[in-house]
């Protein structure tokens, strides 16, 4: 079996042991897990189990045995020891809480995808109940406000080609684009597609907030070749470019904003923070965030940026379109 096979497999046997308080037979595993059923016998699945059970503990995941039963020699069963799993209380200090929290912008708890899911369903037709609060920590994704990301991380991942309508920066006109993906990465606070460019015959980098819906494959997964030498930042680098840095002012209510003044080099009560920032949008969307806890003084793009995004999150709710105009201004 391949390495990442074999991961796979670990990976939804520690989430099956998880994601209940109780005992998990081996035959409740044994369906509550897809890779088991390539055992074509009970005893290549026995073989199966124990050399993952060994391999679990070696890697330091605190797997015990115990039964439910506490008058009858039942069988045994197994979960993992959440007390040596769990991280202890842990103390920080305001400064580095304020990073924990720009970066949950970045890594939020993933709901849990493909076989994974599929354990969770098996263990509740099992008669077992999950408990997906143990999961947290096991399986991080990327969010990110790019409707493109998801497709276009999904057809890099199965070496998809794909065609999608891309809007130009230099014309603003939008073209039909067909392209080998490569790799997806961030560069000045922007996500981009690297990739060959097959109209073009040559490699291409792609603003994801530039994509239009509507992404489609054009081929098989495992399709596309990608360069062994691939530098994907640096060819991102080399076209993309640097918004120049500017100076936001933004008023601040209460205790919100904790990564503003941090970054804005601020005391912790400050209610008004002066932060340097280069691109417009993802400012906008940490200061829209914090909902009537902030409001733009100064740039005017800025502050327009941040009222855009609040009309589209009552439209998309249903709500009149009209944000109250001391939303966003400082008044």
């Amino acid at each position: 079996m391949a390495p990442a096979q074999r991961t796979e497999r670990l990976l939804n046997l520690v989430i099956a042991l998880l994601s209940t308080r109780r005992w998990l037979r081996k035959e409740q595993i044994r369906q509550a897990v897809p890779q088991y059923s390539e055992a074509t016998s009970d005893e290549a699945f026995d073989r199966m189990f124990e050399r993952d059970k060994e391999e679990l503990r070696d890697l330091g995941v605190p797997l015990v045995t115990g039964t439910d039963a506490a008058w009858f020699d039942d069988e045994a069963g197994y979960r993992v020891d959440r007390d040596a799993w769990e991280l202890p209380a842990i103390d920080v200090t305001p400064e580095e809480l304020a990073v924990l929290g720009l970066a949950s912008r970045v890594w939020q708890q993933a709901s849990l995808a493909g076989p994974a899911s599929r354990a969770l369903v098996k263990l509740r037709a099992l008669g077992v109940e999950p408990d997906e609060s143990s999961l947290v920590g096991v399986e991080p994704r990327v969010r990110t406000s790019e409707p493109a990301f998801s497709p276009l991380y999904a057809a890099t991942r199965d070496r998809a080609p794909v065609a999608f309508r891309y809007r130009t920066g230099r014309t603003g006109e939008t073209a039909r684009r067909r392209v080998e993906p490569w790799a997806i990465t961030s560069c000045y606070g922007r996500w981009y597609l690297v990739g060959h460019d097959l109209d073009r015959g040559a490699p291409r980098v792609f603003r994801l907030d530039r994509v239009s819906p509507g992404i489609t494959r054009t081929g098989e997964p495992a399709g596309v070749p990608v360069p062994a030498d691939l530098d994907a930042r640096a060819l991102v680098r080399g076209r993309a470019v640097a918004p120049a840095e500017r100076s936001a002012r933004v008023r601040l209510l209460g205790a919100a904003g904790a990564g503003l003044r941090l970054r804005a080099g601020a005391p912790a009560d400050a209610q008004e923070v002066e932060v340097a920032f280069a691109d417009v949008d993802e400012l906008a969307q940490e200061v829209a965030a914090l909902g009537a806890d902030a409001r733009v003084l100064d740039p005017p793009d800025l502050r327009e940026a941040v009222l855009d995004l609040w009309r589209g999150v009552l439209s998309a709710h249903g709500a009149a379109e009209d944000v109250p105009a001391a939303a966003g201004t400082g008044r």
